[in-house]
């Protein structure tokens, strides 16, 4: 084999490598990316079904359920509500009326069961995705 030859075969060797790699890093990352929704989004079938997600707003007053490790509560972004399925033991900071942001799965009932719930720092804080949630609703609400 000329030199020529075996650079241009070295060279072809090195773009499927590079496209190989590429394609295992973008299919690991789409894997591993979480979106954000309001509630008002779930409620119009716009967040995925039976992937994770993160939906984030308010903790309704009065929502709070608990029965031993199993907690309901529902998120509300003052425009709709959903739902929330979670076990296991919450923050610290997780309260009624307070801000919350909770990554799981939505489910076929329309109950989403959440494997990690996020709670603010203090009380002047919500997750900014849950302020973002909340602002938008109240807009979409004075707007009609």
């Amino acid at each position: 084999m000329k030199p020529r030859h075996k650079r241009m075969a070295a060279i072809a060797l090195g773009v499927v490598a590079l496209g190989v790699v590429a394609s295992l890093v973008l299919v690991a990352f789409n894997r591993n990316i979480v979106f954000f929704f309001t509630p008002s989004q779930v409620a119009a079938n716009e967040a995925p079904q039976g992937r994770t997600f993160r939906i984030g707003g308010l903790v309704a007053p009065g929502s709070v359920k608990r029965d031993g490790v199993d907690v309901n509560f529902v998120v509300t972004d003052t425009a709709k509500a959903i739902p929330v399925l979670y076990r296991g033991q919450l923050p610290d900071l997780f309260r009624e009326g307070k801000g919350v942001v909770a990554q799981g799965e939505l489910g076929a009932d329309g109950v989403f069961r959440a494997r990690e719930v996020l709670a603010k720092h203090d009380e002047n804080y919500m997750p900014p995705e849950a302020a973002y949630a909340v602002e938008r609703a109240q807009k979409t609400i004075q707007t009609k």
